[in-house]
């Protein structure tokens, strides 16, 4: 992972998940992280292929939630954010969604026969929605013994929200740099991917300095610092000068995150801090072609995209639904048609009829029943 001059979606809860990671790739973003999962909560999971979408799935046991899902198309780029407090236990989670992928091979013309298939990737599908004539499907083998269901390993130290916090997670963690230096320091001699963390400030510059030098030390590939404190606000400026401070004290790669709005922000933070690469949270999530050199697509049209896409991979309708309501309070309101029709959806059909997606919609149902009938 290279960590050097990127564009990085930020980890956002609900918002974050496949549908959406793939969206902001699709615009430009180099690396793109996963909203935060609890370690114990991924500890209670099952892996699972699922052959129908071609994903893999983490499964919490018992009620059937996929707390977790990822595909191939984005193994390179896609961090896996965890929450914890123990390195043992942030350990265990971890060395469960950095198992090795298997294999799947595409036979005869219109025949898909999956073995264990976390590499059907989403191409796949559309190529079969755009070509009713299956002619992808001849004689195409793939192969991906050594594969890794995540590129790189991320521990949040930031998230102000109490539970974080009464747990002794996110920001919780800041005040206690000897736990910060166990958690990773297990994770570093124990797995052979990347392992970061990301930090907010703390109450003084120069702390959080001495924090950030003690993080290095430990031997992460790149260290995020959010440009605010813990109690600040979305509202309150990002502390920019803060950040170049932590910049000129470390060696390693640091990802800027703090006000980022339009694709010209990504220069004038990187000018400003000296940091290597920069994080945007909010602006991807109003507008996740922000990402784009060539400027942003109209929201309507993002809004569109992040449907088919969330309709593609069968995206958890309340995770679909929070990030629809987001982008509309941001530019519209949901006390609008729209927003009131959002609200009132209980499934992704109900979205895909909302926005004149029913034949993008049905024509997916249509080949995942194909493929079922293939098998």
């Amino acid at each position: 992972m290279e960590y050097r001059n990127r564009l990085v979606l930020a980890p956002m809860v609900r918002v974050g998940t496949l549908s959406f990671r793939l969206l902001a790739a699709q615009y430009g973003a180099d690396i793109t992280y996963g909203e935060e999962i609890i370690d114990h909560k991924l500890i209670k999971c099952d892996r699972r292929l699922n052959e129908c979408i071609g994903s893999v799935d983490f499964v919490e046991k018992g009620t059937g939630n996929v707390v977790f899902r990822t595909c191939h198309e984005e193994q390179n780029r896609v961090v896996f954010q965890m929450g914890t407090s123990d390195a043992v236990r942030a350990l265990t989670a971890a060395q469960i969604v950095k198992l090795v992928s298997k294999l799947f091979d595409v036979l005869e013309t219109g025949e898909i026969a999956m073995l264990l298939c976390p590499n059907f990737s989403a191409t796949i599908l559309e190529h079969l929605w755009i070509q009713s004539e299956n002619e992808c499907g001849t004689e195409l083998n793939v192969h991906s013994s050594g594969c890794k269901d995540v590129a790189a390993i991320d521990i949040n130290m930031g998230c102000p929200k109490s539970f974080s916090i009464s747990g002794g997670m996110g920001a919780g963690l800041l005040t206690r740099p000897e736990l910060i230096h166990d958690i990773l320091t297990t994770l570093k001699r124990n797995l052979d991917i990347p392992v970061t963390c990301k930090i907010r400030l703390l109450k003084s510059s120069q702390e959080t300095v001495e924090l950030a030098q003690r993080i290095e030390r430990t031997g992460v590939s790149a260290l995020g610092v959010h440009g605010r404190r813990v109690a600040d606000r979305p509202r309150d400026p990002a502390k920019w000068n803060e950040i170049a401070n932590i910049v000129s004290a470390l060696s390693i790669p640091v990802i800027a995150n703090g006000d980022v709005f339009e694709y010209d922000d990504f220069q004038r933070i990187k000018v400003a801090t000296g940091a290597s690469s920069v994080m945007v949270a909010r602006g991807a999530l109003w507008n996740a072609s922000v990402f784009s050199p060539e400027g942003k697509v109209p929201w309507e049209d993002v809004k569109v995209e992040y449907i088919r896409k969330s309709i593609l991979w069968d995206n958890e309708i309340k995770s679909t639904k929070h990030t629809l309501k987001e982008m509309i309070m941001h530019h519209s309101c949901l006390e609008l048609p729209e927003g009131k029709a959002v609200i009132k959806s209980e499934t992704l059909a109900d979205l895909a009829k909302l926005y004149g997606e029913e034949k993008y919609y049905e024509s997916v149902r249509g080949n995942r029943l194909l493929l079922k009938g293939s098998r």
